[in-house]
């Protein structure tokens, strides 16, 4: 695997766990989209793309978050128990690209903290303007802000 290209788009609240987003292109012909830098408590990692986890209302069958506590189509109070636990945490997300073996992740890591350094030393020049790309344009930041304050509260 050559990870031929790495665009990375910083986030603007530097107060936060979430630094950036990012895209990786393999091979030249293959696109992984949202791919998240995230600052740890042993410093910077990437996360892999991620859905959130959802289950059935009981009473209507309308799909909601598994942290949601109301229904978001009949109201109903729902059961606060319902996650499962991983390892000890709730587990809220499930990946939908990841890699299979260890040093691939090695790869991916080393490449996109790379290139979101460089991106960093960028963005504290005169006159920095960040790069548009138009597949990172439609990144809701906010939707990202409140799952890493929900994953911060249940820790």
């Amino acid at each position: 695997m050559n990870i031929t290209e790495v665009r990375v788009k910083l986030t603007e609240g530097k107060k936060n766990r979430l630094q950036a987003f990012c895209s990786i292109t393999i091979d030249d012909d293959f696109v992984v989209r949202d791919l998240k830098v995230i600052e740890g408590h042993k410093g910077v990692f990437v996360a892999m793309p991620s859905r959130k986890l959802t289950d059935r209302c009981p009473k209507c069958g309308g799909k909601n978050h598994l942290m949601a506590q109301y229904c978001n189509d009949c109201g109903t109070k729902l059961n606060e128990k319902r996650a499962s636990r991983g390892a000890g945490r709730l587990k809220l997300h499930a990946d939908t690209a990841h890699p299979i073996n260890s040093s691939c992740r090695e790869q991916i890591q080393e490449k996109v903290i790379t290139a979101f350094r460089e991106e960093v030393e960028k963005s504290k020049k005169p006159g920095y303007k960040p790069p548009k790309y138009e597949d990172m344009e439609d990144i809701d930041y906010d939707d990202f802000r409140e799952d890493l304050e929900s994953e911060k509260s249940d820790t």
